[in-house]
């Protein structure tokens, strides 16, 4: 029987590691399958161009595991349970089995416990809640006397999603509420062109405001201040979902699975995780954010240790490394800060054209090296040891519960 490699969640971390994996295991051996909810690979790094009313072209993960092997299954995951080695899913056959799993479903808003966030607030972490705001900002477009959207968090999301949405939509009108300083983690000279930035676009910007109530046309702040919203947008903070908790893995308080240097599952050895999904300690002692070049980091140490162990060969350590942070000001406009082995901004910084040119590189680049899985493959594919191990673990299985 071949070894069941199952993959929840096909973003930038899933769908690196499985399209690694077919490269490198021989299928003779191996039996690599896919879980997704949607048909296509989304860019979720992009998404606030979404909201804003971009066209973005997305790749059909058909299309991108074409020719790999790999089996794509589109259903949206309910339940992992590692003690059986099973996944639930809601697309009416019920359960997977699997010998090695990857989990990367990565993450969703953290609503921080503020009431109305659910019910009222909108948010950029996947497609379809992008999709919903675009419409509403549409909507307020449409009714020819503007609008107010109020973007409630000032890191990356929150920065890249009022800056995105006030070029794209000049007629509405932009407020940022930072809980902080605006851009606190920058060096001094990103900050100031941060601010540039924000009054070029005509962004008001609130600073050292709590919001602890969001209502349906307005946000209540802890000073007792009411900000009127046509459009309210949640971006303060992530988390995971709470899927591997229930399912009884060693996570966070945020649901991140916690795993080793190997990305393992320090609770359940056949699991691993990457992305967002991961609590990963990076090379600088620091854990990871959750952020597109974690998922790269976490998605090449993954693939490095699926493979070195079902194949019995030595597991390098891959880089786990935070080098900075890429951020998006509209279509033209840019900040790339570096930071140190303490994660600390440097005081040099890349701003204006040149860094809108570089982050635009670096997606297309991920994108491309997602979209084409099979480049390099190697003609002779690596053969399992643990394969045998895998069958022998299942049958017995089978006797116990028979």
């Amino acid at each position: 029987m071949k070894h069941r490699i199952v993959v929840l969640g096909a973003g930038y971390a899933g769908a690196y590691v499985a399209g690694n994996l077919a490269r490198r295991l021989s299928p003779a051996d191996t039996e690599i399958t896919v879980v997704n909810a949607e048909p296509d690979f989304v860019e979720r790094l992009r998404l606030h161009q979404v909201a804003a009313g971009q066209e973005i072209g997305a790749r059909k993960l058909a299309d991108v595991f074409a020719g790999t092997g790999v089996r794509l299954r589109l259903a949206r995951v309910t339940a992992v349970d590692p003690e059986r080695q099973l996944v639930a899913v809601a697309d009416g056959d019920g359960e997977l089995g699997y010998d090695t799993l990857l989990y990367a479903l990565g993450s969703h808003v953290a609503d921080r416990g503020v009431p109305g966030v659910a019910e009222h607030a909108f948010d950029v972490t996947g497609r379809p809640s992008a999709l919903r705001l675009r419409e509403r900002l549409a909507s307020l477009g449409r009714r020819g006397e503007g609008g107010s959207v109020l973007v409630v968090g000032d890191g990356l999301t929150g920065i890249e999603t009022a800056t995105e949405i006030a070029e794209s939509r000049p007629g509405l009108s932009v407020t940022l509420v930072a809980r902080g300083a605006l851009g606190a983690r920058l060096s001094a000279g990103a900050r100031s062109h941060l601010r540039q930035a924000c009054d070029r676009l005509r962004i008001t910007v609130l600073e050292h405001t709590s919001v602890e109530v969001v209502e349906a046309t307005r946000v209540l702040c802890a000073d007792g201040t009411a900000l009127a919203s046509d459009a309210t947008v949640w971006t303060a903070g992530f988390e995971a979902g709470p899927i591997a908790a229930a399912g009884g893995l060693e996570v966070t308080e945020d649901g991140r699975i916690v795993v080793d240097r190997t990305m393992r599952s320090v609770s359940h050895p056949n699991v691993y995780a990457a992305g967002d999904s991961a609590y990963a300690v990076g090379d600088n002692g620091w854990p990871l954010p959750m952020s597109c070049a974690s998922a790269g980091y976490t998605g090449m140490q993954a693939t490095a240790a699926i493979v070195g162990r079902l194949t019995g060969r030595k597991i390098p350590h891959t880089k786990l490394a935070y080098v900075g942070n890429h951020i998006s000001l509209g279509r033209r406009d840019g900040i790339l800060q570096m930071v140190d082995d303490e994660a600390r901004a440097k005081p040099k910084y890349v701003g204006g054209p040149k860094a809108a040119r570089i982050k635009a590189g670096i997606l297309r680049t991920a994108l491309w090296g997602i979209s084409h899985p099979t480049f390099g493959l190697p003609k002779r594919k690596r053969r399992l040891v643990a394969a045998p191990d895998a069958s022998a673990a299942r049958r017995s299985r089978s006797r116990l519960a028979a």
